[in-house]
C-alpha cells in the first residue's frame, strides 16, 4: 500500500517537539479563508471535524485530516508535510510560538500508484 502522506525528518522532530509540549496532537488542513490551505497542528481533538472530512494517515502516530472538499480536489496528490523557519497564516497551529511553519508538499500520483493506495477514513453522521 502506498501511503497518501508522509513526513521530512524536520517535520517529524517538530512533531515529537510538539508532542512533549502538548501531548496528543492532530493536524487539520482547511480548505481555505483564515487560515488558507496550510495544515494546522493542534491538540489532538482540537477542531470539530465536519461530516465527510477525510483521515489521509498518520505523520509521526498523529492523524493528518483534510476537509471533504480540499480533498476532493488534491485525491490523486501525494503529500509530504515540511517545515520551514518564520510565520505562515496558521495562527492557531501550534508550532507558531516556536517561530515555525508546517507546510505541505505534493505531486500526482502515477496511475500505477493510483491503484495501490491506502485507505482513506471520513467522518461518518
Amino acid at each position: 500500500m502506498i501511503k497518501r502522506i508522509e513526513a521530512t525528518e524536520a517535520a517529524m522532530e517538530l512533531i515529537k517537539e510538539l508532542q512533549g509540549l502538548h501531548g496528543d496532537l492532530m493536524f487539520y488542513q482547511a480548505g481555505g479563508c483564515c487560515e488558507g490551505t496550510q495544515p494546522l497542528c493542534l491538540h489532538k481533538d482540537g477542531i470539530l471535524k465536519r461530516l465527510g472530512d477525510v483521515c489521509v494517515g498518520h505523520v509521526g502516530g498523529v492523524e493528518f485530516w483534510m476537509d471533504k472538499d480540499l480533498f476532493e480536489y488534491w485525491k490523486h496528490a501525494h503529500y509530504t508535510l515540511d517545515v520551514v523557519e518564520g510565520y505562515g497564516t496558521g495562527g492557531f497551529s501550534l508550532e507558531v510560538p516556536l517561530g515555525k511553519t508546517f507546510k505541505i508538499v505534493y505531486r500526482i500520483y502515477t496511475p500505477e500508484e493510483e491503484t495501490q493506495l491506502e485507505p482513506i477514513m471520513a467522518v461518518e453522521s
